[in-house]
Formats: structure tokens, sequence, C-alpha cells
């Protein structure tokens, strides 16, 4: 039953609609508990909110996926990441769903709010069942850049003015699904994206700090693995992003894999979506971040 409603929402995601995120989880089974809209940063007038759904037995802890949503930087709320939901909780995974400033900031205050939300998972893991040392960030589009730069940002990058004492923190693996990598080539030239240039603004340094919320700036030894999902035929985000970063990270020695979806377009389909998740659980499971499915002793099968 379980497995007919995940498929049932991706379709749902595959259409475009947007499904509650009380609705998907009060579907699944009662394994979760729902604590929805948590400020974890205020920003003057601003408060970022999160939603937990997260294990009731918070004394075993769980594998954790922070989610960032879609919307090119300026636009999209939280609500639209709930087609995930079922599929994530389906792995065992925790969901935190996550908030950032759309509209009323332009870059880098997206990155900035991400970094501060994973500071919260962090720091509040043990109260809600939060294995810290299993959180895995992901999204797509923006939100798979978010996730890229919320994993992958160093100190010295400068943007956890907001979330002090956010110098340390730790992912376990990033996902990104179509994610941008490099935020220079879409303000100009035949990858221009409006989008890109909307959350840049007119500021007369907007190619400094495009670079500097930029992915590919912060490929290094000793990042978490990144699992990488694109279609070739992505008119939104270019392919071609997503084939650099799993160059860079390849010879910088990050474990990564780009897995390319052929003739898929931004918003996959049902078929494509489900061959994503299955290899978003063999990512996760070859990392050790989900356990691997038990094999049946000699005494099970009798």
């Amino acid at each position: 039953m379980q497995r007919v409603l995940i498929l049932a929402l991706a379709s749902l995601a595959a259409i475009g609609a947007q499904v509650s995120p009380l609705a998907c989880t009060a579907r699944l089974d009662d394994d979760y508990r729902i604590v929805p809209n948590i400020t974890y940063l205020t920003v003057g007038n601003w408060d970022g909110k999160l939603d937990l759904y997260v294990t009731r037995t918070p004394d075993i802890p769980r594998p954790t996926l922070i989610l960032i949503h879609a919307g090119g930087w300026t636009g999209g709320s939280k609500a639209v990441s709930a087609n995930a939901f079922p599929a994530y909780h389906d792995m065992g995974l925790n969901v935190v769903n996550v908030e950032y400033r759309v509209g009323i900031a332009s870059a880098p205050s997206a990155v900035e709010d991400c970094r501060c939300a994973l500071r919260w998972v962090t720091e509040h893991a043990e109260e809600y069942g939060i294995d810290a040392n299993r959180i895995v960030v992901a999204g797509g589009s923006s939100g798979g850049h978010l996730a890229l730069t919320t994993g992958m940002l160093p100190a010295s990058a400068g943007l956890d003015r907001l979330c002090p004492h956010a110098s340390n923190l730790k992912v376990a693996a990033i996902v990104s699904w179509s994610g941008i990598s490099d935020v220079t080539e879409l303000l100009a030239g035949p990858n221009m994206k409006p989008y890109a240039v909307a959350w840049l603004g007119s500021a007369p340094d907007r190619e400094q700090i495009a670079k500097r919320v930029s992915p590919l700036t912060y490929v290094r030894e000793g990042l978490p693995p990144v699992l990488t999902i694109h279609g070739d035929a992505d008119e939104t985000v270019p392919y071609s992003q997503s084939v650099r970063l799993h160059k860079a990270l390849t010879d910088a020695g990050v474990p990564n894999e780009l897995m390319t979806i052929h003739g898929g377009q931004h918003r996959l389909n049902l078929a494509e979506q489900t061959r994503a998740y299955g290899k978003i659980r063999e990512f996760l499971t070859r990392y050790h971040i989900l356990e691997a499915p038990k094999t049946p002793s000699t005494g099970d099968l009798d």
C-alpha cells in the first residue's frame, strides 16, 4: 500500500500538482512526528521556518534529510517539496523541510539561510531523534544549488555570519537534482537565465557574488559524497554544469556520481523519478547512511 502511495504522489509531482505536507504524511503511517513552522533564524522582520517530519522514538536516532525547495531563488516555498516526502520516508529518513528568503533579499541570502538551517538541525539533533552523523542535504534546481552550498561551504567563505558557531558544520552526503553549480555562467551569454539575473540584482559586484555562491568555487578534497541527478535535455539548468561539477569533484578525489537521465527535461517524469529515487537509496546505502537490506537467514527461508 505504501509503495502505491509513493508512486501516486510521484505522479502528481510529475504533472506539477502540489500536495499538502500534512496530507502526505498522514497517509503514510504513525511512525513520524510532525512539528511544523519552527523558527530557525530571524533576520529583521523575517522568520525563517522549517518543518520536521521525524521519528516518534527519538532515543533511536535516524538518518535525516534536509530538503530545500526549488524556485529559481526568487519563488517557491517549502510547501512545494511535499511530494518528495513519501519516497524519503520509505528509505527510513527523517525529513526536515526548509524555507529561505524569497523575493525579499538577493544573493547570497538564500545560501546564508540554508547554512543556518543546517546549524539548527545539528544543534537540536538529540531532541528530535536526528543522527547528527548521518545528515543528508538535498534539493532540486535552485534547491540543488543550495544543497551543494550548504554541504560544501568552508568557514572561510564568510557566509555564516547570521549563524555563529556554524564553522564546523558537516553533512554526510549531498543529493542535487539538476542543481546549479556555476551561477556566473547564468548571468550573461548563451546560458543566461532571467531567474539568476533577478536573484543577483544589479549590484556592481554581482559577478563576484555569483562566484562566491557557486559550488564549483568550493570543490576540494575532503568533501562529503555527492550524487547529482540531471536530465541531458534540461533547458532550465544546463546539463553541462553537472558534467563540469562531476569532473571537478572526481579530479579532487571527492566520491561522487552523476546519474544522467537521457532525454530528461528539467521536470522529470514518473518513470525517471522512480529510477532516481532508487539511485538515491543505493548511493546512501553505499556510504553507510542507510542500512543495507538484511539478507534472509537460512531459518527465515524455511
